[in-house]
């Protein structure tokens, strides 16, 4: 609990070696339920987070219960639930983004980050022309969705990028369209004085073809950050469809991180 709301979380694996992930927007932690036995048997500890209005956490209808700061110390809150002093941060899209604001707001508990996707200036456009005419649908269309959701929910799940896109519909449209208000009035990410002053080590994960996640925003954000690699992803669906690469990209880094501390250790 934190607020007095429920924040939903997968604890996979243990260890010291920590990693907290984000999905994104309107989706849920299952989004990580392929990578995180993967990098558990690596060593790793995988904690998949519900932000609050998606999956397994609290889904208010009020707009003001939502942006991206709050998202961010939520993430915050779920560490000193875990007595966790610090990890390695990161996310999808939206989950990019939050993990930005947990390092701005919290450095010292930032061991790294990692941003799949991340939504920046050069997003903005693109987003505003698809989420605004959503939540203009989903306002004036609650009564039909809520059935359609209730049909959707007894859809068994199967398959990853399917549920991916069922996920949506079987939602609390109300909490939806609460999510989406939140955030098309608050602000996208922290701001570029405070990115800039970032000196976390940085995995960027970014792909073409995809105007919501340009491939702009993800060089922009590796530029911006003094300690940051770009790696290019084929498309928005290589990790989930063939995550070999990827992970193995995600191991990699995730090895440099927390080199120093087995050292110590040893």
């Amino acid at each position: 609990m934190h607020r007095g709301r429920r924040i939903g979380f997968h604890d996979h694996g243990q260890g010291d070696r920590v990693l907290v992930m984000t999905h994104g927007l309107l989706m849920d932690k299952r989004m990580y339920g392929t990578l995180a036995p993967t990098l558990v048997e690596t060593g790793h500890r995988v904690i998949a987070v519900d932000m609050l209005g998606h999956g397994a956490s609290d889904q208010p209808h009020d707009m003001t219960a939502y942006s991206m700061e709050q998202f961010g110390r939520d993430v915050i809150a779920l560490l000193d639930h875990l007595d966790l002093p610090q990890a390695v941060i990161g996310g999808t899209s939206l989950g990019a983004n939050v993990s930005l604001e947990v390092a701005v707001a919290a450095p010292a508990r930032v061991r790294a980050l990692v941003l799949e996707m991340p939504v920046l200036e050069n997003a903005l456009p693109a987003a505003a022309a698809a989420f605004v005419p959503l939540a203009l649908a989903l306002r004036v269309s609650q009564p039909s969705m809520r059935l359609v959701s209730g049909l959707a929910r007894r859809i068994p799940r199967s398959h990853l990028l399917v549920d991916t896109m069922l996920d949506f519909v079987r939602r609390d449209p109300a909490a939806s369209l609460a999510v989406l208000d939140g955030l098309i009035f608050g602000r996208i990410a922290p701001p570029i004085e405070a990115r800039r002053a970032l000196r976390h080590p940085t995995l960027v994960i970014g792909h073409p073809s995809d105007p919501i996640h340009p491939f702009s925003d993800a060089d922009r954000i590796a530029r911006e950050l003094s300690h940051a690699r770009l790696v290019t992803a084929g498309s928005i669906a290589e990790w989930r469809v063939r995550p070999k690469r990827l992970d193995a990209e995600l191991r990699r880094f995730l090895d440099e991180v927390w080199r120093p501390v087995a050292t110590a250790a040893a």
